[in-house]
């Protein structure tokens, strides 16, 4: 289940439910007395006040995504299932020949042939030249240059030196994939889909409820606390556009959170983890408990400052709240003042 600890927004009313009582004292006066010392007391403490919002997650490979081919004939290799693809490596053998692996968000539509123009040729050109095929010029034309390349690459791949790029032997995914399932068999056709895979890497997947899902913007750091309390660095990758929920249930969004640094992180087969995300921060100032703020007659908050055996009231101006407490500041307030708790 989803747990959620939102950024602390306080009211007057659940300052009130906090214990806090009405004091009548005018602000911008000077401080008015109190009467005896209050039965519970803390001190005004200099520190960083960040706002959190704190979410359980799984550690996993994420969701996985079917992988169809379009290569004629017999498979007769696959891989293991949580075995790893990088480019250039063979995903499957169809008529014991390779299906090769490229990177890119483009798929295979067309066959790519001396001529043929666009993004696709430039994605499959980069490809090319980061296999350490050369001869030719990065750009959005496959050449004669280019073709020239492919048939060494083919010819290094034991196929048809034909030059040209089809879905009958190239496939292509965002980077290095994990095959998460196999769904053919050796003996099958080669054309339709063959597996499912996922990124090689962990990611964390978390269920953001869809209300105040507004810190889950693609780039925004995190950090995740890992099964045995080790706490890594993250970055949301992705986040979904699909609202889910159950009849009766809050609706949420899927956000997906990449690892940064390569950290170990066991076996991460859906282990749980908890995902902080650190919001506004406000560094080096004075906080109380929220608790001990007391609601001032014309608006406001003030303090019970406790000084010997009295104690007198002393406004102050609230600034951010988070972790319970409250940023507080104000003429005559310093770092190590007693205060009352009211109870």
């Amino acid at each position: 289940m989803t747990r959620r600890t939102a950024v602390l927004l306080i009211t007057l009313a659940t300052l009130g439910g906090a214990g806090t009582a009405a004091v009548f004292l005018s602000r911008g006066k000077e401080p008015a007395p109190a009467s005896g010392r209050p039965s519970a007391i803390t001190t005004v403490r200099r520190q960083t006040l960040a706002e959190q919002i704190k979410i359980d997650g799984n550690l996993g490979y994420g969701e996985p995504v079917p992988m169809r081919s379009g290569a004629t004939g017999t498979v007769t290799w696959l891989p293991k299932e949580g075995a790893t693809v990088s480019r250039g490596g063979t995903v499957v053998r169809v008529d014991d020949r390779p299906v090769v692996l490229l990177n890119g968000v483009l798929p295979l539509y067309r066959p790519l042939a001396p001529g043929t123009e666009g993004q696709d040729v430039l994605q499959f050109e980069r490809n090319l030249s980061a296999l350490g095929h050369g001869g030719f010029t990065v750009d959005d034309q496959y050449t004669a240059s280019t073709a020239a390349a492919v048939r060494s690459w083919q010819k290094r791949l034991g196929l048809p030196r034909t030059g040209t790029v089809t879905t009958s032997w190239a496939i292509v995914a965002p980077g290095t994939i994990r095959i998460a399932e196999l769904k053919a068999r050796i003996g099958d056709p080669g054309t339709g889909a063959l597996l499912s895979y996922t990124g090689a890497g962990p990611v964390v997947t978390v269920k953001a409820p869809a209300a105040d899902a507004a810190w889950a913007e693609p780039g925004a750091k995190v950090s995740v606390a890992l099964p045995g309390g080790k706490r890594v660095s993250g970055r949301v990758r992705h986040v979904g556009t699909k609202v889910t929920g159950a009849q009766g249930e809050d609706p949420t969004v899927p956000v997906t959170i990449s690892l940064t640094g390569h950290p170990d992180t066991g076996d991460p087969h859906e282990s749980p983890v908890e995902v902080t995300y650190t919001g506004r921060k406000r560094d080096n100032v004075l906080t109380v408990p929220v608790p001990a703020l007391l609601a001032l007659a014309d608006g406001g908050y003030g303090l019970q400052v406790v000084e010997g055996g009295t104690s007198r009231y002393l406004s102050v101006h609230v600034g951010m709240f988070a972790e319970g407490r409250a940023e507080v500041s104000g003429t005559g307030l310093a770092e190590g003042m007693t205060v009352g708790m009211p109870t």
